[in-house]
């Protein structure tokens, strides 16, 4: 009877001490402090914070938790640097500073750019013809109502004439979980690619035009927690082509056809981990797109595409990180026009080496690996000489980078652009600098070589907006 007395006596001293133990090692968020945002509405912030005043947090994982806030409103890109402190009050309660430095979000500026995929098919392919460049005027606003609201305005002449409109807003329910995007594209050619033959694009050059696009899209957006963003956008698309285009090429909108229109349903979902959206050095991405061309019974194609794609990214400490990647295409059916036939060779989906070719194909499969070493990483306090605040922190990272790619693309129909690389295995490799600074631009200069024997330089340089 004793025995089991003290048995039991022990028992509630385990969880009294327990309890004890545990509310030692837990504090009271009593207040949540935000400085900085001149411009940006509180909410928007906090939308990324994953607790509210009143809340109760670990000790232990405190530091961690604010570290992983951080990241979350540096990825919003409406901040230049992000900072997030604690102050303890009493053992049992805690007060969180967040300090933000807002970007220039107002920019009303000339624009002067290459109108070819990239700056190597222009510099090797198209004898640095200044000719073949777009200028005109950007206005956008990336924070228009503090409420990450974006309008963009863009007029251009040149190589290729182009208008865009559009405005979104990610939060237009009081949940802060749904979004609505909008706008107008028009874009006109007279000179134009018409064509891909050796796995090169081939244009025609003429005074006249030779193509016109618009394009009317509305977008709802579904953000659920921290990481997981869906989107359904609905489109109305319109194309004509000149006769001599179409006589060129009768498989450009199959059959000879000189125009084009249909509506488009495309649905996308990311589960986004990443540390930093625009250079990542750790956690992963998961995506998945389909998107169906032609939903009424009149429209002019009927065309699906479905694409997967997965990439993780992991330090491997002194410096040292890998990441590689994984894409996936596959389309129906295998008789499609050639404005809607896309593989490889156009944006990020490409292996690195071939960066001069086009590779049409229905399906195709990429894997990208990198191995890179940090050398440089640091914020300069530009103050002393610019006193606009949103251009005085400069941050500055630069990385060794050692890649290998693979890739293949499936064509059923290789002899419409006598195509020697669609059908085979694509293998790509090199090394390169990476250089990472403000306001989300990437400079890369690479020396890749593919499985032709082929070696060279190429530069790229991107800006996430």
């Amino acid at each position: 009877m004793n025995f089991k007395l003290i048995l039991l006596v022990f028992f509630f001293l385990q969880i009294f001490e327990n309890q004890c133990f545990s509310q030692e090692n837990k504090v009271i968020v009593s207040k949540i402090t935000i400085e900085g945002n001149k411009k940006t509405k509180d909410y928007i912030i906090l939308r990324e914070v994953q607790f509210r005043a009143g809340d109760t947090l670990q000790t232990d994982n405190l530091e961690k938790i604010l570290e992983t806030d951080r990241k979350k409103i540096i990825n919003s890109n409406l901040f230049v640097t992000v900072k997030l402190s604690s102050k303890t009050i009493d053992n049992q309660q805690v007060e969180i500073l967040i300090e933000v430095k807002e970007r220039l979000y107002l920019i009303a500026v000339p624009v002067f750019y290459l109108a070819d995929r990239n700056f190597n098919e222009w510099w090797y392919e198209r004898n640095r013809d200044i000719k073949r460049t777009i200028y005109g005027v950007l206005g956008r606003h990336f924070n228009l109502t503090g409420n990450n609201d974006q309008l963009r305005i863009r007029a251009e002449a040149g190589f290729v004439p182009n208008f865009e409109l559009s405005y979104g807003r990610p939060y237009i329910d009081k949940k802060l979980k749904t979004g609505l995007y909008g706008g107008v594209i028009y874009i006109s050619n007279k000179t134009m690619a018409f064509q891909t033959w050796n796995d090169k694009l081939q244009f025609l050059e003429s005074e006249d035009r030779q193509r016109e696009r618009w394009n009317y899209y509305a977008t709802i957006t579904r953000r659920t927690g921290f990481y997981q963003n869906q989107a359904l956008e609905i489109s109305y698309n319109r194309v004509n082509i000149s006769d001599t285009i179409a006589r060129l090429n009768p498989n450009y909108l199959l059959n000879g056809k000189t125009q084009q229109h249909y509506f488009l349903l495309n649905y996308n979902y990311q589960y986004d981990r990443r540390d930093n959206q625009q250079y990542a050095l750790k956690g992963y991405r998961f995506g998945f797109s389909a998107i169906k061309y032609g939903i009424l019974k009149n429209d002019d194609i009927n065309q699906l595409s479905l694409s997967s794609s997965y990439s993780y990214f992991l330090p491997l400490g002194k410096k040292f990180y890998t990441n590689f990647s994984a894409r996936g295409k596959i389309s129906f059916p295998q008789k499609q026009p050639y404005l809607q036939t896309l593989g490889l060779g156009y944006r990020n989906d490409l292996v690195r080496g071939y960066e001069l070719y086009v590779i049409d194909g229905q399906n195709f499969g990429l894997f990208k690996t990198n191995l890179k070493y940090q050398i440089f990483d640091k914020t300069f306090d530009l103050s002393k000489f610019l006193r606009i605040k949103q251009f005085n922190s400069l941050p500055i990272a630069s990385y060794i980078n050692t890649f290998a790619d693979l890739g293949y693309v499936k064509n059923h129909f290789p002899e419409n652009s006598n195509s020697k690389l669609a059908n085979s295995l694509l293998i790509g490799g090199g090394v390169g600098l990476d250089v990472v600074s403000w306001y989300n631009l990437v400079g890369r200069l690479n020396y890749s070589f593919n499985r032709k024997g082929e070696k060279r330089f190429f530069f790229t340089i991107s800006r996430d907006f």
